[in-house]
């Protein structure tokens, strides 16, 4: 394949395209015309010698060429990202992008973080997502961002995992509850009903590891991908909230809360900075996983060394 015929430009407008699976809209977000953008994806696609599109319908979807074209660009973009950050560096500056993807629980302190990172190094621009945990899973398999935050990083994948803060899971009951107050255990809590979070979440599997460790089934009434949802139904009474101790904030107050000591609560999981291992991380992302290691000195989790762990 003459490589020498693809431009950067075709390569963009091809990842632009991917993303947004509209021809219009990606010429809409490159200011080209429709027409333009057709041709680049044309004329790419007959150097690669496959389609790289398939149209079905309204539906645009990517060929299996065009997926391994896709990673090929992403690979391209850290490589050409770690190069501008490399040069900015020599130069003196910082300045550069960062790109971080996290699960909903962690938008409660990280975003504080990167604030603070962000006023030390303020030409830094910041690229941030949040959702689910099984979407942050999926666009650290795809490489979409430079650092992933999770509290269980993925088993199947070659990563590299850097805890840097302890995440407490506690058990909230409504203030006139009959265990507010007392020190119970799980077992005697299991006649309670559950509000807990979806499936695939981290509290979601911690709470389920340890139930099953202690031979106890929960009542699980209600699962919900919202910290907040849950933290007002718990307040109904509806039921027994498990939640991560940094989705709380002033909510226990208002929604007529208490933490319930539960025998082996809070229960205790590492938040973790991920990334891949073949990943080439632009000098703004290595600036902060190294203040944010910084930051966990002396708190590394027993299971890694030196504060970071790899997964294979």
């Amino acid at each position: 394949m003459p490589r020498r015929r693809i431009t950067l430009r075709q390569l963009e407008t091809f990842s632009t395209v991917a993303h947004l699976g509209s021809f219009t809209r990606a010429a809409e977000a490159l200011h080209l015309t429709q027409p333009a953008v057709s041709i680049q994806i044309r004329q790419l696609a007959d150097t690669v010698g496959l389609p790289l599109f398939d149209q079905a319908g309204r539906s645009l979807r990517l060929t299996a060429a065009g997926e391994a074209l896709r990673a090929t660009t992403r690979q391209l973009d850290d490589v050409w990202n770690s190069f501008e950050s490399t040069i900015d560096a020599l130069r003196g500056l910082k300045r550069g992008k960062l790109r971080v993807a996290l699960v909903t629980t962690a938008k409660y302190f990280l975003p504080r973080m990167l604030g603070a990172f962000c006023r030390r190094y303020p030409d830094i621009t910041i690229e941030l997502e949040i959702a689910n945990r099984d979407r942050i899973v999926e666009r650290l398999r795809n490489n979409e961002d430079d650092l992933y935050v999770m509290s269980y990083p993925p088993e199947d994948m070659d990563i590299v995992v850097h805890p840097f803060l302890d995440n407490e899971l506690v058990v909230l009951a409504p203030q006139d509850h009959w265990a507010a107050g007392r020190k119970v255990s799980l077992a005697d809590l299991a006649d309670e009903s559950f509000l807990l979070r979806e499936s695939g979440s981290g509290s979601r599997r911690a709470i389920d590891d340890f139930a099953r460790q202690a031979g106890i089934s929960l009542k699980v009434r209600l699962a919900l991908a919202s910290n907040e949802a849950l933290l007002e139904l718990a307040g109904t009474g509806m039921g027994l909230a498990v939640l991560s101790r940094h989705a709380l904030g002033d909510r226990l107050a208002v929604e007529g809360l208490v933490v319930v000591d539960v025998e082996g609560f809070p229960l205790h999981r590492p938040w973790n900075l991920v990334h891949l291992r073949n990943k080439i991380l632009p000098v703004p992302a290595q600036a902060f996983l190294e203040e944010m290691r910084r930051s966990s000195a002396g708190r590394a989790h027993p299971d890694t060394e030196d504060g970071a762990a790899t997964l294979r």
